[in-house]
């Protein structure tokens, strides 16, 4: 889609100040897809250069927000970490063309902040903690947890940029589980669910996304009993805060969540009663 009220295309590498009607430039698979009539200005990130994902000494590995879907699939399926399925899982979690896997950025899919996003969902259950960089140049970390609040909602000042998300190696360490649900065959991600297992300390945690307004993220020391679960569900997630829309409505999502969770906690933890 054309966007008519764009008058200047700016080059992110040169700093100028930011003003009311800009917005950052990654794919533009979103930003190109329907009407924006308050944006004047895009500031392009595509010349940045920076690395899509850089593994550092310590074993994490951090994901430019600039790093299209297609680059993350290739190096997940390089990659010889214990949870290194779930790269390719979530990238196929997508409602989407191969054009669109070539041209979609993790940040944009971050930033979106919509309920479906399979790149929060993944780096949320990873424990992921985004970078931030602000117009006045400080810095700060918030986990991807915290960074969606809710449907559309971000922790986001104005002008701020997600500039990367960094994957701690314990967490990219740990067996893993994925669970997905749809309407429909090639739907949108109605319920999305990700078991992880901590081989230091065994302790699991479960994410939520698609079926809940935000990712939910629960932590149990051990695996818990299918009892410890569902009430462990019914207390991070309260009645209003399961999603709905034409994919799916809440009742449907809830139940699907339980069911998903409670099949994850069967393939990870040992059955307690």
């Amino acid at each position: 889609m054309d966007l008519n009220t764009v008058v200047e295309i700016r080059d992110a590498r040169l700093p100028a100040p930011w003003r009311p009607g800009d917005a950052w430039l990654g794919g533009g698979t979103y930003l190109f897809s329907e009407p924006q009539p308050r944006l004047r200005r895009l500031v392009d990130l595509s010349r940045t250069g920076w690395t899509p994902v850089r593994a550092h000494p310590d074993g994490s590995l951090e994901i430019a927000a600039t790093c299209t879907i297609a680059q993350l699939s290739r190096y997940g399926k390089g990659l010889t970490a214990q949870a290194a399925p779930l790269f390719e899982q979530c990238c196929r979690a997508f409602l989407a063309s191969f054009k669109v896997w070539n041209m979609a950025t993790v940040g944009g899919n971050l930033c979106n902040a919509l309920p479906a996003g399979p790149m929060i969902l993944l780096t949320a259950a990873l424990d992921g903690e985004c970078l931030l960089l602000a117009q006045d140049g400080v810095r700060r970390r918030v986990r991807v947890a915290d960074f969606v609040t809710g449907a559309g909602r971000k922790d986001l000042g104005e002008g701020e940029l997600l500039r990367s998300v960094t994957l701690p190696a314990r967490a990219l360490g740990c067996r893993t589980a994925f669970r997905q649900a749809s309407l429909y065959g090639l739907g949108r991600s109605g319920v999305l669910v990700i078991g992880a297992l901590d081989p230091v300390d065994h302790s699991m945690t479960l994410t939520i996304t698609a079926s809940t307004l935000r990712p939910v993220r629960l932590w149990f020391p051990l695996p818990p009993g299918a009892a410890d679960l569902r009430a462990a569900l019914r207390s991070a997630v309260a009645d209003d805060e399961w999603f709905d829309d034409i994919h799916g409505l809440p009742a449907w999502r809830r139940h699907m969540t339980f069911r998903l969770a409670e099949e994850i906690r069967r393939e990870l933890g040992r059955e307690t009663r």
